[in-house]
């Protein structure tokens, strides 16, 4: 009987402000996927205020080797080997992912659940994550939902581009309250696959688009943009998202820390085009160190 195939991730224990760096440096050193836990994941982090962030690896030789060179860049980081024997945690996380309310009106449903009771008015949007972020646990996502069914009304027959769109949530959601067409971009060519099967499973493939592009590549404007990326991204990319919203077009941004949401704000508003700081919603967590979405009016 041939061995069971064994799985190899690095994990490092970061301050929320250390977590991008870290991720990239797991990268560079040869990761081919890395995710971030915290306090709102379902894989918890190593304690309050801190990010686990786990990079998976072909071999065991180069993990060992990430661990060694992680060890000396990130001393007090815990660097370490997180092996996993066999193929069934491919699908283990599906017993924590139960319906759940995403907003007060959506319940997100992945489709080995059976359907929840709802209240009158509420919609369930069934969701399968697959190979991409965006199941709706996260804060940065469940931040901008809000803000989408806070703002139901000025999306009604809007269109929304939503930039690193994942599985393409956001997208949904906004379509559900009413916009008229999406068009869902993101750099991992893997998600666009993702997207058209969640679409198609809740009556959305005529109104929905997805793409493997960056937002540079979009030549026309929406009036409604998300971006739930993170703030090293988004600070550069300004301009270019900045670009294609619509005159009076709503900018939604996450994926930003607290520590994070000033330098934001600053950026966006000071842009040749003039951008109004219209709200700001959060979620912390028992360091203080939450995550928010911030959304800004086109003068």
């Amino acid at each position: 009987m041939s061995e069971a195939p064994r799985y190899p991730f690095v994990a490092v224990d970061a301050s929320p402000e250390e977590s991008d760096d870290v991720a990239a440096a797991l990268f560079e050193l040869g990761a081919t996927g890395v995710e971030e836990r915290d306090a709102t994941t379902l894989a918890r982090s190593a304690g309050p205020g801190r990010v686990t962030v786990v990079g998976s690896f072909e071999t065991r030789e180069a993990a060992d080797a990430a661990v060694a060179e992680m060890t000396d860049t990130y001393p007090g980081g815990s660097a370490r080997i997180e092996e996993v024997v066999g193929d069934a945690w491919r699908d283990a996380w599906k017993e924590h992912f139960a319906p759940f309310a995403l907003t007060p009106r959506i319940t997100v449903v992945p489709p080995w659940a059976p359907r929840p009771s709802l209240e009158p008015g509420a919609m369930a949007l069934e969701l399968e994550p697959g190979r991409a972020f965006g199941t709706g646990l996260h804060a940065t996502t469940s931040l901008v939902a809000e803000m989408l069914d806070a703002s139901s009304e000025h999306l009604a027959g809007r269109e929304v581009l939503d930039v690193g769109t994942g599985s393409g949530i956001l997208s949904f959601v906004a379509l559900v309250y009413g916009a008229s067409r999406a068009l869902a971009i993101d750099i991992d060519p893997d998600v666009v696959e993702v997207v058209r099967e969640n679409a198609a499973r809740n009556g959305l493939a005529d109104r929905i688009e997805a793409r493997a592009a960056v937002v540079e590549t979009i030549t026309r404007t929406f009036p409604w943009v998300l971006a739930n990326i993170e703030a090293r991204v988004l600070l550069p990319l300004a301009p270019e998202l900045v670009r294609v919203l619509a005159p009076g077009g709503a900018l939604v941004l996450s994926g930003i820390l607290e520590s994070e949401h000033d330098a934001i704000v600053r950026t966006y508003t000071a842009l040749p085009r003039r951008l109004v700081h219209t709200d700001t919603r959060r979620r912390g967590d028992a360091s203080g160190e939450g995550w928010v979405a911030i959304s800004f009016r086109a003068q």
